[in-house]
């Protein structure tokens, strides 16, 4: 199955990271929580502490030396501001909420995801505490 487009490719890179997360004992919590300045990615919850993930999926070979060679080089200041001001939104949202996830501790980590044109898994990395 070759890649149609960016969303296509950004789907699968974050099915690759929530399968990843689950195989390591992350408890999902959200999927794609969306706010007027964007979208956090994955949100997950294992021993105690509340995870905000960055999913960043690059196809391999379809790099026109303009884009990142790295997913993680696509993880720049601004977006690092962004997703803990799309976290605060999501933790101020659950405030009150009884159904929300006990936790301890928050982290920012990033989970960068290498595909090929076909949509195959070629490389996934977790880096937590990225930012």
């Amino acid at each position: 199955m070759a890649l149609a487009n960016r969303i296509d490719t950004g789907r699968l890179g974050e099915r690759a990271a929530a399968r990843h997360l689950q195989r390591r004992g992350y408890t999902l919590v959200e999927r794609n929580y969306r706010t007027r300045e964007g979208e956090i990615d994955l949100i997950a919850l294992r021993a105690g502490t509340l995870v905000f993930c960055e999913v960043k999926t690059l196809v391999a070979g379809r790099r026109s030396g303009l884009g990142p060679a790295h997913p993680f080089e696509s993880i720049r200041p601004a977006k690092r501001r962004q997703v803990r001001r799309m976290a605060r939104s999501w933790l101020a949202d659950r405030r009150e909420s009884t159904t929300s996830p006990k936790y301890c501790d928050i982290r920012f980590d990033a989970i960068g995801v290498s595909l090929s044109a076909g949509g195959e898994l070629l490389r996934l990395e977790h880096l937590p505490s990225a930012f």
